[in-house]
């Protein structure tokens, strides 16, 4: 059941459950979507500014080209979603879980997600600018193509984690925690001769 440019703002929606609808264009400002649950979903192009979602679950659902600014979305769960090209403005996340979902394109500038799990994670080309990642799980994460300048990365698990040059010299690495590939490449990316 698809739904077109619907106005959702300011409407009491928590503890719903949606199962394969699909939402384009839709306005959720204001709205309460506290304990909502998504399974196989799909939302296009939609606002959530300043929705609270806390304590939702999304299973299979995708989030494309969506706003969150001064959204809640902690206690929230993503499993096996897509937030590809989302855009995430002065979010509350924590606590958050997110598994198996893929980020590429997203814009998490400035976001504050110390201590997340993010492990397995596809955020390629993510906009991770001035991001708040410290003592972050992100093993085995791909971030090809993230732009990390200014991300605190401080105390971070980079295990396995796939990293551009780019993210390895921008980025604060202090203190991260890397497999020898990744150390290898850090004294590459900041000019060293390795052998």
């Amino acid at each position: 059941m698809e739904t077109t440019g619907e106005d959702f703002s300011e409407t009491d929606l928590h503890e719903q459950h949606w199962e394969q609808r699909e939402f384009v264009e839709c306005d959720f400002s204001g709205a309460d979507l506290r304990g909502v649950t998504t399974d196989r979903c799909v939302f296009v192009d939609c606002t959530f500014t300043r929705a609270d979602l806390g304590e939702s679950a999304h299973r299979l659902t995708a989030f494309r080209t969506c706003v969150f600014d001064r959204t809640t979305l902690t206690d929230s769960e993503f499993t096996g979603c897509t937030l590809i090209g989302s855009t995430f403005t002065d979010v509350r996340f924590r606590p958050i879980k997110i598994s198996d979902t893929d980020l590429t394109l997203v814009s998490l500038a400035r976001a504050a997600l110390t201590k997340t799990t993010l492990r397995g994670l596809r955020l390629r080309e993510a906009n991770l600018l001035e991001a708040d990642l410290r003592e972050v799980d992100l093993r085995d994460s791909d971030l090809t193509g993230a732009r990390l300048r200014g991300a605190r990365l401080d105390g971070a698990d980079l295990r396995g984690a796939r990293l551009d040059a780019d993210g390895l010299v921008g980025a604060n690495l202090r203190g991260a925690r890397v497999d020898l590939d990744t150390a290898v490449s850090f004294a590459a990316a900041h000019g060293l001769v390795v052998g």
